[in-house]
């Protein structure tokens, strides 16, 4: 795509922009002054965007974004409604009761997730009608790797190959913070042991959603706009912004180590041009989380 230095200078600031306004850094810096979260704020999040969607199809100098903001607008809402299906008093009641088991708890909230990717998947499609546009391939498994010098990759590395070590240097600093705190005796391991096929089978969808939701819409529609390093860097900032309040681990230690996750994600998926490597790292730490989760369940 061919963008005007100008152009070249405004979209990042314009795609950041709005990243910024509709994450979670409002509800972020209201909890940090000592407020709640207004219920309203959602409805606000959802008016800019599409009064943005709006802008991008009327301004000629920000139209390049217009899928972003599309797409943006779609996971939006789709989110949105489904976090409202969740506190509804029939959800509540149904999947989140005292004695529910610890599959059912958990499935009733990925089914809703499952169709959040559904819409995603819907609209790129319909804006690019090219699965290979939008990642939603496997991708080239073993594809080098662009050298990270800080991070000690050479010229010459594969994903094949890196892609792993990722996948366990992130279940590992998963581990540190998560199981180690929970400091499980070996009673309670014993116990969550039965439910560590349903960890791994949950584990395994919410890598899938989230990286369908989260890295295929924003990258294929920004990377060839904003260009890759901002991309990356937008995309590293919502994805650890949405797990400051309500990660595991939350706040500042919760965003560098999802930041991180999510930088190695999409660099993964830029570079392979696919969904495999993305999901595969995603997926082991993950892994941890939900067992660790397990582990609480039958502590509880």
């Amino acid at each position: 795509m061919n963008i005007f230095p100008a152009a070249k200078r405004t979209l990042p600031i314009v795609a950041w922009a709005a990243m910024l306004i509709v994450s979670d850094l409002p509800d972020i810096l209201i909890t940090w002054l000592g407020g709640s979260i207004p219920t309203w704020i959602f409805w606000a999040k959802a008016g800019f965007l599409a009064v943005f969607l709006g802008l991008t199809l009327l301004i000629k100098a920000i139209r390049p974004l217009w899928q972003y903001a599309a797409i943006f607008l779609t996971l939006f809402l789709a989110l949105g409604l489904t976090n409202l299906v969740r506190s509804t008093a029939w959800f509540q009641g149904n999947f989140n009761y005292a004695g529910v088991s610890f599959f059912a708890g958990y499935a009733a909230i990925f089914v809703l997730d499952i169709l959040v990717v559904l819409a995603v998947l819907a609209v790129l499609w319909l804006m690019k009608r090219d699965r290979k546009a939008f990642f939603f391939v496997k991708g080239q498994v073993n594809a080098p790797v662009e050298p990270v010098r800080w991070l000690g990759i050479k010229e010459g590395e594969s994903w094949k190959v890196i892609g792993w070590f990722f996948a366990g240097g992130a279940a590992l600093g998963v581990f540190i913070p998560t199981i180690l705190g929970i400091a499980p005796s070996g009673e309670t391991i014993l116990r969550a042991l039965p439910l560590l096929p349903a960890a791994l089978l949950l584990a395994a969808v919410n890598a899938f959603t989230e990286e369908a939701y989260y890295r295929c819409s924003l990258l294929s529609t920004l990377h060839e706009t904003i260009g890759k390093t901002h991309t990356l860097l937008l995309t590293v900032v919502f994805f650890g912004l949405g797990h400051w309040l309500y990660g595991s681990p939350p706040g500042v230690l919760g965003f560098l180590m999802v930041g991180f996750l999510a930088w190695l994600l999409g660099k993964s998926m830029l570079e392979t041009k696919g969904f495999l490597w993305p999901w595969i790292i995603h997926f082991i730490p993950d892994a941890v989380v939900f067992f660790s989760y397990a582990l609480l369940f039958v502590g509880s």
